[in-house]
């Protein structure tokens, strides 16, 4: 009994720590949930589907508070997770015609390209922390420049490809391309990623709950920790300067650039 209560209490802080990164960071945080879970009883098939529920109310609660502050960017995440969702399961597909390990490799160098450019862009950044405004509707005025519906799409496809062939939330791939290739403010990027992460949740929740992937227990106990977690991590990124946020995000890439590769390197060797 007291065991089962020790397990329950790991998951629920594991939920809340995965919504301190979703609605800091724009990402879904399965990167700590599904080994959490795995080293906590989870079978691995069940460490993959059991975190997806609680994907979802974690990116709705924290893009509700960034809506709230004018950042959201609606039509950039609705395209972007749209187009994403359907190139999110190609990817699926051809990595289970490749070494996974190399994958896993792969995902690393990435990420690390990812948070060195994302760091080094927060020296640029202004230590302003006033948030920019954006919208609260798909054709609301905003103070950043638009990208085309046709860029959208390629970036959405692109980062659903990726996320689906390297097993990473859409958002640890979008926020970075956000930021660097379509110049968003990073708190903008952020809070449209979390939209995009809704919707590329849907369809692999679905997916998982067929083909009975999903521990319910394991499922519930992460959604009970989420939300609070998605509120704390949008609060502290609200209250930051872009240039923070940069920072911030570009270590937290790093990290689990560490621990991707040093792993499975350590497997390879």
């Amino acid at each position: 009994m007291e065991d089962s209560l020790l397990v329950a209490a790991g998951v629920v802080a594991l939920g809340a720590a995965s919504g301190v990164l979703a609605g800091m960071f724009g990402v879904g945080g399965a990167v700590i949930t599904t080994p959490g879970i795995r080293a906590l009883g989870a079978t691995p098939i069940q460490a993959v589907g059991s975190t997806v529920p609680a994907i979802l109310p974690g990116a709705i609660s924290g893009t509700v508070r960034y809506a709230r502050a004018g950042l959201v960017d609606w039509r950039v995440g609705l395209t972007c997770g749209a187009t994403g969702s359907l190139l999110a399961v190609a990817g699926a597909w051809v990595a289970g015609l490749l070494d996974a390990s190399w994958l896993m490799v792969a995902t690393a160098g990435l990420l690390a390209w990812s948070g060195v450019s994302i760091y080094r862009s927060g020296r640029r950044a202004p230590e302003d922390g006033a948030a920019p405004q954006g919208v609260s509707d798909p054709d609301g005025p905003v103070t950043h420049q638009r990208p085309s519906v046709a860029a959208l799409a390629v970036v959405g496809a692109g980062a659903g490809f990726v996320a689906g062939l390297l097993g990473v939330g859409g958002g640890i791939v979008l926020v970075p391309v956000f930021t660097s290739l379509l110049r968003l403010p990073a708190k903008v990027a952020v809070a449209s990623s979390l939209v995009a992460v809704a919707v590329f949740s849907v369809p692999a929740l679905v997916t998982h709950a067929l083909l009975g992937h999903i521990d319910w227990t394991f499922a519930l106990l992460l959604m009970v920790g989420v939300v609070p977690g998605a509120q704390l991590g949008s609060h502290l990124t609200l209250r930051a300067s872009d240039r923070s946020v940069r920072r911030w995000f570009g270590i937290f890439l790093l990290l689990v650039a560490v621990l991707f590769g040093g792993l499975e390197l350590l497997d390879l060797a």
